[in-house]
């Protein structure tokens, strides 16, 4: 069971939130507020917030900029996860992932199922990992956001979360890059 080591430091991530809506707009965009409410909780900075419609384009080059941005470590989507024609957040994110991470969405369907049974396999939340910024696609209802967030994010967003994090790699994610990230961790 993953424990918080106290004598480290908390480092704070930029974390950027992108929600995927064709008809949300930031006052009633409850899933992106959610995201916003909890990852300032836990101490982090949001570093960029922005709704798109249900686009492989418009989604893909928001994620693209954030990607390319050196004050962004993690991007968080909500949104378009979904089966109808038009959810198409994994066809626009996933191909630009250099690494998947299959362990992510796995995780989310066993916290899911927990509380909502088998319609979990109504989402294809997904995650990844492209130019070292962390990407995580959760479903866009408030519940998935705290879901998400609660069960597997704000723990592995952490520093100080034993046995491990992906802060703590977050170093190592660009050694090919030479990207700065997330100041102050040391693998």
């Amino acid at each position: 069971m993953a424990s918080t080591d106290e004598s480290k430091q908390f480092i704070p991530l930029n974390i950027a939130v992108l929600t995927v809506s064709d008809t949300r707009v930031l006052a009633d965009d409850k899933s992106g507020q959610t995201l916003v409410d909890r990852l300032s909780a836990a101490g982090h900075h949001l570093a960029a917030r922005e709704i798109v419609t249900d686009d492989v384009e418009a989604i893909r080059d928001v994620v693209r900029r954030w990607i390319a941005d050196s004050g962004v470590d993690v991007v968080i989507t909500t949104g378009g996860t979904g089966f109808t024609g038009r959810d198409v957040t994994p066809e626009a994110i996933e191909p630009l992932f250099e690494k998947r991470m299959d362990g992510f969405s796995i995780a989310f369907h066993m916290l899911s199922h927990a509380k909502i049974g088998t319609s979990t396999i109504q989402s294809r939340a997904t995650a990844g990992v492209a130019g070292a910024t962390y990407i995580f696609c959760l479903p866009g209802s408030p519940g998935a956001c705290r879901d998400g967030w609660d069960g597997i994010l704000a723990a592995q967003l952490d520093y100080r979360t034993r046995p491990c994090n992906f802060v703590e790699i977050m170093p190592r994610l660009d050694e090919d890059l030479r990207r700065p990230k997330a100041q102050g961790a040391t693998a």
